[in-house]
């Protein structure tokens, strides 16, 4: 698995932007809004609500990917 830089948008529980650690973080995840969450690939915990295809996915035509989670240990 690709590793990913994992943000937090702060007024919204749950919603969760991962951006490929080898890329540049866009600007949209500035101005304070968004908390960084800490790294994700294959030595950390994976959130339940992860999908790996969709990330490529998201990545390959957005340079980032976004999804909610309801796993507990990333809220």
């Amino acid at each position: 698995m690709q590793s990913y830089n994992l943000f937090r948008l702060k007024s919204v529980e749950g919603l969760c932007c991962a951006v490929p650690e080898s890329s540049r973080v866009p600007r949209f995840l500035g101005g304070g809004r968004w908390t960084f969450g800490g790294k994700l690939d294959d030595r950390s915990d994976i959130p339940l609500d992860f999908d790996g295809r969709a990330a490529e996915t998201g990545v390959r035509f957005n340079g980032f990917y976004l999804f909610q989670t309801v796993d507990r240990r990333f809220l």
